[in-house]
């Protein structure tokens, strides 16, 4: 797309930006419905979304990219609270769809009555930012996937 073209689109840069935040909140949250969604094991479907989020974040033949919310809305955030709406919706969107697998493993008996599926649902957030974050610092795609096996045998344990 030329520039004219661009600008007759979106109107500015900024306007692009916004659109392409909408549209990958939107993607990243599909991705997680459908993997969340799935008749398995709580620990298999939270692998399920880290290993999804290390496709995205590990292209083949690539260098690492890492997630482009994390990666650049987090900057942008500090001055233009837009973008921190945004960037907080985008999140918490990620949370509600953890923390509903959680509630689900809870009716179908996976984790005890007294687990609160809120604070769980952060816990696999912050896997999934680390994930995000480290693979952009240049941490081998091996060693996250290391953690986030880790992470998710943690949250299945504790909430055991």
């Amino acid at each position: 797309m030329n520039r004219p073209s661009l600008y007759a689109a979106f109107g500015d840069k900024r306007a692009l930006y916004l659109c392409a935040m909408d549209r990958y909140i939107a993607a990243g949250e599909l991705a997680m419905e459908t993997a969340l969604a799935a008749d398995m094991p709580l620990e298999q479907s939270l692998m399920r979304v880290y290993d999804l989020a290390l496709e995205m974040y590990f292209p083949s033949n690539d260098d690492a990219h890492g997630c482009f919310l994390i990666g650049t809305s987090l900057a942008e955030a500090m001055n233009d609270a837009e973008v921190r709406e945004k960037l907080g919706q985008g999140l918490k969107s990620f949370d509600d769809a953890f923390e509903r697998r959680f509630r689900r493993a809870h009716k179908q008996g996976e984790i005890p009555a007294l687990t609160k599926p809120a604070v769980l649902a952060k816990l696999a957030s912050a896997i999934l930012h680390t994930l995000a974050l480290r693979s952009r610092a240049g941490d081998a795609r091996a060693a996250l996937r290391l953690t986030a096996v880790a992470g998710a045998k943690m949250i299945c344990a504790g909430a055991g």
